[in-house]
């Protein structure tokens, strides 16, 4: 059997007293589009955290294309090919957003020179749709478009996997369709994504398997249609009206 993109076994992160993950199990194969749901709280963004190296597990170990990766710093597993948005969208606010585009295939895609660099750079601007926008100071972009530049960053590493934290919230509905696009035509390129999202109708629109986590703990991880029949993830997440609904609504 081909060995996992990504693989997580019995990761487990403890703050003081604070179990934030526990014993989580999962692997993600190359191509997939993979939605990570969940409440508030459950340890979405800290799972994110502990992959790209911004903790280290307690207990268990993370690979990445069948390295152990857990431990490593965040730069380091950048440079491996492992990309994130944030959910709170801070870019280089005095540099311009050409400026942080290149900083990032600099600093994290392997490229040594400015000039190259800054090709490399407008190439990921125009796929995101800021080409325009290039000269720009980056503190003067909408939030839409900030949201944009965070996936042209993430790009710029050339990545294999990249984790979208709710990159979709806060957008209005046109906003959104343009980014569900963004997203199916980044999997197009044969990037891996893995998305932390609350609205049910992006993670079934897009996604090819979705995970449920639940107080630190995976609760579910199947087929979108599977996961949103199982009566734990309906208990713990989605509620009775959404098993009715279906898919139709959004939580």
């Amino acid at each position: 059997m081909k060995a996992p993109l990504l693989q997580l076994d019995e990761v487990s992160l403890s703050f003081g007293g604070l179990k934030a993950l526990s014993n989580v199990t999962f692997r993600i194969d190359a191509g997939e589009i993979v939605g990570l749901i969940g409440p508030n709280g459950a340890g979405k963004t800290t799972l994110v955290n502990v992959c790209s190296g911004v903790f280290r597990p307690s207990h268990g170990t993370v690979r990445f294309e069948d390295h152990v990766i857990s431990g490593m710093r965040q730069d380091q597993v950048a440079q491996r090919g492992m990309a994130r948005t944030f959910q709170v969208v801070q870019p280089f606010p005095a540099m311009t957003v050409r400026e942080n585009v290149t900083a990032a295939a600099l600093f994290g895609g392997g490229i040594r020179h400015v000039p190259e660099a800054r090709k490399f750079a407008d190439e990921q601007l125009e796929f995101v749709g800021l080409a325009p926008h290039a000269d720009k100071s980056a503190a003067n972009l909408s939030l839409a478009h900030r949201k944009r530049l965070e996936l042209a960053k993430s790009l710029a590493i050339k990545p294999r996997l990249i984790w979208l934290d709710e990159v979709n919230a806060g957008l209005n509905s046109d906003d959104l369709e343009k980014t569900l696009h963004l997203i199916r035509s980044i999997a197009a390129r044969g990037i891996t994504i893995v998305m932390i999202e609350h609205l049910m109708k992006v993670v079934m629109g897009v996604s090819t398997r979705i995970l449920v986590l639940k107080s630190g703990t995976l609760i579910a991880d199947g087929l979108p249609m599977d996961v949103i029949r199982d009566p734990t993830v309906v208990e713990a997440y989605l509620g009775g009206h959404y098993a009715e609904d279906g898919s139709r609504r959004d939580v």
